[in-house]
C-alpha cells in the first residue's frame, strides 16, 4: 500500500469543500485562499487551485469580479453564488456525517 497516495487522495476529496469554506467567509483572492489553506495545514498549489476555481465557477457555485491593482494587472476576486451556498450547505452536512462516522469507527463507538 502506498500511504502517500492514500493521504493525497484523502486531501483531494475535501479540497473543493475547503475552498468553498474559505470563500464562504467572504470574497477571496486566490493567493488569500492559498494562504488560509496553508495556515490550516492543507497546502495547495496555484496549479491545483486555479482549475478548481474555474470548475466551481463553471458550475455556477462561484462568481468573480475584477479589481484594479496598483502593483500589476487586475485581480480576480471570487465570491459564492446562491447556488454555491446551497451546495456548500449540502457538502457541510455530508462532511459532518462522514466525520462523525469516521470518529465513531476509529474510537470503537457504535
Amino acid at each position: 500500500m502506498n500511504i502517500d497516495n492514500t493521504q493525497s487522495q484523502m486531501r483531494k476529496g475535501v479540497l473543493e469543500f475547503c475552498i468553498l469554506s474559505v470563500i464562504k467567509q467572504g470574497e477571496a483572492y486566490p493567493s488569500d485562499i492559498i494562504e488560509k489553506m496553508k495556515e490550516a495545514k492543507l497546502g495547495i498549489l496555484e496549479g491545483t487551485l486555479y482549475p478548481l476555481l474555474t470548475r466551481l465557477k463553471n458550475a455556477e457555485l462561484l462568481t468573480y469580479r475584477w479589481v484594479e491593482s496598483s502593483s500589476g494587472p487586475p485581480r480576480k476576486y471570487f465570491s459564492m453564488t446562491e447556488k454555491g451556498l446551497g451546495v456548500y450547505t449540502e457538502l457541510e452536512a455530508t462532511w459532518n456525517e462522514l466525520a462523525n462516522a469516521v470518529h465513531a469507527l476509529t474510537n470503537n463507538e457504535r
